[in-house]
């Protein structure tokens, strides 16, 4: 005869960052050519907590692995939510979760991660492209929590590609720019004057957070946080020369060859590192750097993160000089 339900202990969340097996609970379509799908852990009990701005990696059965923003409430503790545009010419994750994932199907789940957190603020300015609004959604619902005022600039192609749209377009705090009817979105009047106390937010194509880094320029250093999906235009690219690479807590010293990565060198050495993009975007291979100045080739620190030099993407990023420790 088993325990009252009053003396049964519920099931401890998931660490964060731990890798599980989650079943796919719901599915719904948001948009056209966009689904979202709620993952509950396979064995029952809470999924892994989590905050606005946070991704997962989703390890799909077809040998792909995926990051996806995180679009639900972290208060909803039964499942994680994630949208996934069908992007037709990538490389088959998203055709795979749209045409072939079903209810019921189980998949790995790393994280959640976050390099994208919503700093404490009077208010903000949130700037989505397309399927760039789906970490926007939980920051502006920890905003409002929070009392801080913000509004919402949204753009895409028409009003049916635009995921959210029915949730959003009846706040007067939001401005719904369907290019088909409307045209590009208007960066150089919204972000014209700075807003002291203010912060921006943006997420979607590279083209439209490079001409929103134009746009802001007046605004105070750090006033700009962005994410993106794929690699900035402007990093350095190139084999680069080779280096040293000191393993601290390995006891390795190890030469990294032109046109290979840290990551692959460590990898052959036999130390393990997580990792997920391979091309600076995702997060999964940060390390830290106890010595040496890296040539920073990612596309998720930020400037200031950068110059601080204290830790590093080792999945593409290099070094200045001759000799780099890092804790690994």
């Amino acid at each position: 005869m088993g325990l009252p339900s009053w003396m049964v202990e519920p099931d401890p969340a998931p660490a964060v960052g731990e890798t599980i097996e989650m079943r796919i609970a719901a599915r719904r379509r948001l948009a056209e050519g966009v689904v979202e799908l709620m993952l509950a852990p396979a064995a029952g009990g809470p999924a892994p907590g989590w905050e606005p701005g946070a991704h997962v990696d989703l390890h799909l059965p077809n040998g792909m692995l995926r990051q996806y923003s995180l679009c639900g409430r972290p208060s909803e503790v039964d499942g994680l939510r994630v949208a996934v545009l069908r992007e037709a010419d990538g490389r088959g994750g998203s055709i795979y979760l749209h045409d072939e994932a079903a209810e019921g199907d189980v998949i790995e789940v790393s994280g959640p991660r976050n390099h994208f957190a919503l700093e404490p603020a009077a208010g903000y300015l949130f700037i989505a492209g397309g399927i760039g609004i789906t970490p926007l959604v939980p920051m502006m619902a920890e905003a409002e929590e929070a009392g801080a005022d913000w509004t919402l600039l949204y753009g895409g192609r028409s009003r049916r590609s635009m995921a959210f749209l029915a949730e959003l377009e009846a706040d007067p705090r939001v401005t719904i720019v369907p290019e088909d009817e409307l045209g590009l979105l208007d960066l150089a009047t919204a972000l014209a004057d700075p807003r002291p106390g203010t912060l921006i937010y943006t997420c979607g194509p590279e083209p439209l957070l490079a001409a929103i880094e134009g746009a802001a320029t007046a605004w105070p250093q750090g006033a700009l946080h962005l994410e993106r999906f794929k690699p900035r235009d402007d990093v350095p690219d190139g084999p680069g020369t080779a280096f040293e690479v000191v393993l601290q807590r390995s006891g390795l010293t190890l030469t990294v060859e032109s046109g290979r990565s840290i990551l692959a060198t460590v990898a052959a050495a036999g130390v393990a590192v997580p990792s997920s993009c391979e091309e600076g975007t995702c997060g999964t291979c940060e390390t830290i750097v106890l010595a040496g100045e890296p040539e920073h080739r990612d596309s998720i620190l930020s400037p200031a993160e950068q110059a601080a030099n204290d830790c590093m993407m080792i999945c593409c990023s290099r070094a200045r000089g001759e000799r780099l420790v890092l804790d690994l």
